[in-house]
């Protein structure tokens, strides 16, 4: 949309379109490594374009969408929900792939990030982990599908089963951990963006501060989280957030801090046991991750073997419910199993038999409630063989690898792996195999004894019809007595795949315990109970353990993040905390140039960058503040940080800002508009790229009492912007937050108040320019 083509090849960032949009959109993110969009609107709908703004897909999460972020490579997107869940959505469909709850409140923001190295160990030659599970077992099974069947509460779509697979088992290759921070303070630590692995907030975290001679600590009260960013070497997070710094020693002592200062501040948590013990925790979250995936094909394959069964039994109640009724109008005092046993004793009939073989049930009768019986039995055998059974071995083998890995004392005691508890979840997921096998033999008993019952009514209805029987199937007269003594009007699969939450159990004859017992003797199992739990029961028993020893390095792991600073940036009014759009903020992490083989403590220089509110410092008005160098030292044996280095920057006159962005090669995208535009959003704005890396950082003052804003230090060094001197594009509308930076593509997308959306290509083409010079 340039007036004149002529002035193209002088103006800064190439507008590639300007398109209008049905939605006003509120998060937008740019995919890490292809030309994708992902947008969420106003009334929490899911967007994805392409470059040329082709739409690939929308979905409706049906609950409000707080926050959004791309997994590292891009074929995935996590979205942070008001109820505290996140969503994993596969990029080329929108499927969703995995949902997790971590939180009990709104999640309002997201950071994913991946180790940089390649996955070698400390030699460099050997990868760190390969996964031994496909030697001995084949692919892991799915969950199963039956028509009629709803599938219970499980973090599956029916269509993402192979995008699943890649985000449980491609991802693996490189360690990733995925960061939200929800409205509480909470923040939780994702491996992989599936297994939760930590969980830490802010409010119960203690700010150590040097004070005189020894050391105090502050607390956060009424603090809320704005952004949280993990560096790239994954060994330390920046948090922005609001609330209130107060002292929190006990103790008397003779001086105290004085420290009240509510704002906004900047939080570095030491999270380096991500980094040193990437390894450990690789290993523990694969296996871990795909436990995890095998109990929810467990967990559907059991529900399916309730459902299927009891619809079976009900067929069979329903055609045979009408007998008990013949007999009671018939003035009989017996049951339909004496009925039954008095025919196949050669007795005369009844006439309520009589009349129920002949008229009610009849032939087509049996056959259907046999074939809806017998083929159920079989159906649920293949569920058994072809889901629950192969789920069973490989989460036995999986928690077995655990336990090997929690012998190895020196390398993962440190993260808190416990030989007893995953000793008792290996025993629970061996006694889940006894129960499933002995879940066979029950079935096919069943299936077979039913079978001979229906068999022995089909001959018993032709010979009473007169009709030849010699072409049907023989029957066995013992098992026929078995069945109608114990079977008729009881149900041992039932009692195996029972799935209520009642705590009857299933009667044992103490003849069988005490056998059980006297085996015990020569090894194996301690628990002699586990014949009294359901088959339910029995998966609940193993996943209940196994969730306990992932508690521990769970646990473990939250006490290792702490914090190391925090840095007090500028004074705030409740009211501006209220909404977290106030306050346009971006933090980034850019490789040290000089120091591209050096231990993770200083591998990367983060860049914190913020709009300081108007009312913050009555003396400083409609400026933007960067900081930079928030990291440890490179000596690990002390807590000392290198010298923070900050500078203000004053939005040109006329202008201010909507939002910004850190972006590539340590540059700042700031999105302005015109200070005159009204309130129909009609005006002008512009978009600026500010070259940090030539500003006059200066040191802040590292006091020994965290009791003044850092930020005064500055106000007399205050850098003035001006359109003239820096490359600035006009845009033609009012724009709104938010703006959408691409490092890695180079295209910034801005949207306007009047609904429109403005693709800008932010990287010159050198080769365009020489050919328009060469004109």
């Amino acid at each position: 949309m340039e007036s004149e083509e002529g002035e193209e090849s002088s103006i800064p960032f190439q507008l590639q379109f300007d398109k209008p949009i049905p939605f006003q959109i509120k998060i937008a993110e740019w995919n890490p490594e292809k030309d994708l969009l992902a947008m969420v609107t106003e009334d929490s709908k899911i967007l994805l374009h392409r470059f040329n703004w082709q739409r690939l897909w929308t979905i409706s999460p049906g609950r409000p969408v707080t926050s959004l972020c791309w997994r590292p490579g891009g074929k995935a997107i996590a979205v942070g929900l008001e109820d505290g869940t996140i969503a994993l959505h596969d990029v080329e469909n929108g499927k969703l792939l995995r949902s997790l709850k971590p939180h009990d409140v709104a999640v309002v923001c997201l950071n994913w990030e991946e180790d940089g190295q390649s996955n070698t160990d400390e030699i460099g030659k050997v990868s760190a982990y390969e996964d031994r599970t496909s030697r001995f077992f084949p692919p892991a099974p799915r969950a199963p599908k039956m028509p009629g069947v709803v599938a219970g509460d499980s973090s599956f779509m029916d269509d993402g089963e192979d995008s699943l697979a890649e985000l449980s088992n491609a991802s693996f290759r490189k360690f990733n951990v995925l960061c939200s921070g929800d409205r509480d303070g909470s923040i939780c630590f994702n491996i992989f963006g599936i297994f939760q692995i930590g969980k830490i907030n802010i409010h119960e975290l203690s700010v150590p501060v040097a004070y005189l001679d020894g050391h105090a600590s502050c607390k956060l009260f009424n603090a809320t989280i704005y952004k949280v960013a993990l560096s790239k070497d994954l060994c330390r997070l920046v948090v922005m957030c609001t609330g209130e710094l107060r002292d929190c020693d006990i103790e008397p002592k003779e001086e105290k801090l004085n420290i009240d200062l509510h704002g906004l501040h900047c939080l570095a948590m030491d999270t380096s046991i991500f980094w040193k013990r990437k390894y450990e925790l690789h290993q523990v979250a694969q296996q871990a991750s795909n436990i995890e995936d095998l109990t929810e094909v467990i967990r559907e394959s059991l529900s399916v073997l309730s459902k299927q069964w009891a619809d079976a039994m009900k067929t069979f109640h329903d055609k045979f419910h009408s007998l008990s009724t013949l007999i009671i109008d018939n003035g009989l005092e017996s049951s339909p199993q004496e009925e039954f046993l008095s025919l196949l004793g050669g007795a005369r009939i009844s006439p309520a038999l009589n009349q129920f073989l002949v008229n009610s049930l009849g032939e087509v009768g049996v056959k259907r409630v046999l074939k809806s019986v017998c083929g159920t039995g079989k159906e649920l055998q293949l569920v058994v063989l072809d889901h629950l059974q192969p789920a069973a071995e490989i989460i036995g083998f999986r928690i077995g690898e655990l336990r090997g890995l929690s012998r190895w004392r020196a390398r993962y005691q440190g993260i808190g792996l416990d030989e007893r508890l995953l000793g008792e979840a290996t025993e629970n997921a061996g006694l889940l195999l006894v129960q499933v096998q002995r879940f066979m033999m029950v079935l096919s008993s069943v299936v077979q004894q039913f079978s001979n019952f229906f068999n022995w009514l089909l001959k018993s209805i032709k010979y009473l019809m007169q009709e030849p029987n010699d072409q049907l199937m023989s029957y066995n007269s013992e098992l026929l007595v078995v069945f109608l003594k114990f079977l008729y009007d009881q149900d041992p699969v039932k009692d195996l795949v029972d799935l209520s939450e009642a705590d009857d159990d299933i009667e044992i004859d103490i003849k069988t315990i005490e056998r059980v017992r006297q085996l015990i003797q020569f090894g194996g199992f301690s628990d002699t109970d586990f014949l009294r739990r359901t088959l339910a029961k029995e998966f609940q028993h193993m996943e209940s353990s196994f969730k306990r020893a992932l508690q521990m390095p769970f646990t473990t792991i939250s006490r290792k993040i702490s914090c190391m600073k925090l840095l007090p940036l500028c004074p705030l009014q409740l009211s501006t905390t209220q909404t977290r759009s106030t306050i346009p903020m971006s933090i980034s992490f850019y490789k040290n140039e000089l120091c591209a083989d050096t231990p993770c403590e200083s591998g990367y220089t983060d860049y914190i960058s913020f709009q300081v509110p108007d009312e913050a410092f009555p003396d400083i008005q409609n400026c933007i503040g960067i900081a930079k160098g928030f990291k440890q030292n490179s000596n690990n044996q002390t807590n000392d940080y290198t010298s923070l280095e900050a500078v203000l920057l004053s939005v040109p006159s006329g202008y201010h800002c909507v939002d910004l962005s850190l972006y590539k090669d340590k540059e700042l995208v700031l999105l302005m508009n015109e200070t005159s535009a009204n309130s129909e959003g009609s005006g002008e704005a512009c978009m600026m790229v500010v070259q940090t890396g030539n500003l006059p950082f200066i040191s802040i003052s590292r006091s020994s009492c965290l009791n003044q804003w850092e930020l005064e230090d500055l106000k007399s060094s205050i850098v003035y912007l001006e359109v003239e001197n820096e490359k600035v594009r006009k845009v033609p509308h009012s724009t709104i937050a938010p703006l959408a930076v691409s490092a890695s593509r180079g295209v910034a997308c801005v949207f306007a108040e009047r609904r429109r959306a403005l693709v800008y290509i932010l990287e010159e083409d050198e080769d365009e320019e020489e050919v328009s010079e060469d004109k």
